[in-house]
């Protein structure tokens, strides 16, 4: 327990916040070095580390057991703040791995471990000063290779979004600049979902002058065009691993943009026809359907008309 104690210690040190200074923190940090009980910081390590790996660590070593349900609290409170912070890295050994991919891993910076295989030693204050020195210079850094590894993706405006790496991102950025310029000329991006950000790219006062309020991004569709032309919203979901908009998903969107006062239109997206072949006994009726692969082309649900919104 006294390595808990001394890596909490370590994380005030290096200045993370009052919410990352804990056990769970503490046994993150030390999962990234493969410090166990009996080891020493002088012989810290660097491995590649999934977070439920980190979890089996703590359990394992710390007998400091978390429940499955908390892997989500450990990559977002206290992973995160570590990779911006440039204390840890994310994926390293793959900066194309999409961000909700399982086999993301993380592992810490090659700066941090130099400098806490010190931790103990008469050279620690020293190290430790220079490090702190540094840091400003190291996270900016390492913020802007993260960014550099994101996915651009060109509006019509001839403004430029990044999108966190993935397949998902790569439909995302062939419906804004394949879909959107051959089926709503002259169309407004109001929104792009990020699987890593979440809020890709909102124009929340847009939608709102069209009458919807939006509190939680859960329910939106990976990305919303406004048709000023025709008055016309298209909601699009973007399918690579989930599915389609089904009926159940058709009746989710309907209820948030219920107040829009342009018309709705459903689009399923999908990366190739033989992927949209998988699921068509679950498409709704009365939604259109787009495949990147033959981009100048949609499939049409049944209904009285051809890619328009229905009362």
């Amino acid at each position: 327990m006294d390595k808990i104690a001394d890596a909490i210690g370590v994380l005030e040190s290096l200045g993370m916040p009052r919410a990352q200074r804990n056990d769970r923190s503490a046994l993150c940090l030390l999962a990234l070095l493969d410090l166990k009980k009996s080891a020493f910081w002088a012989d810290a390590r660097n491995p590649l580390i999934g977070i439920t790996p980190m979890m089996e660590f703590a359990r394992d070593h710390y007998e400091k057991k978390y429940a499955p349900n908390s892997r989500e609290t450990f990559r977002r409170q206290t992973v995160h703040p570590l990779v911006a912070a440039g204390i840890a890295l994310y994926n390293p050994d793959d900066s194309a791995r999409p961000v909700n991919s399982p086999k993301a891993v993380y592992q810490i910076a090659p700066d941090a471990l130099t400098l806490l295989r010190a931790f103990g030693t008469a050279a620690w204050n020293k190290k430790l000063a220079k490090y702190l020195r540094a840091r400003p210079t190291l996270t900016l850094r390492y913020a802007k290779e993260r960014e550099m590894k994101k996915l651009p993706v060109r509006l019509g405006t001839g403004e430029t979004i990044r999108l966190s790496p993935g397949a998902h991102s790569e439909l995302i950025k062939a419906i804004i600049e394949e879909f959107a310029p051959r089926f709503v000329p002259g169309g407004v991006l109001i929104y792009a979902g990020d699987t890593g950000e979440k809020w890709g790219y909102f124009d929340k006062e847009l939608l709102a002058r069209l009458g919807v309020a939006v509190d939680g991004h859960g329910k939106m569709p990976d990305v919303v065009l406004y048709y000023p032309d025709r008055e016309w919203l298209l909601l699009v979901e973007s399918v690579t691993s989930h599915g389609p908009v089904d009926g159940k998903r058709h009746e989710e969107l309907a209820l948030v943009f219920a107040k829009s006062r342009a018309g709705l239109v459903y689009v399923t997206a999908f990366p190739s026809r033989s992927i949209m072949a998988r699921y068509v006994g679950e498409i709704a009726w009365e939604t259109e359907v787009w495949c990147s692969d033959s981009p100048s082309h949609l499939v049409h649900f049944d209904g009285v008309r051809f890619l328009g919104p229905y009362a």
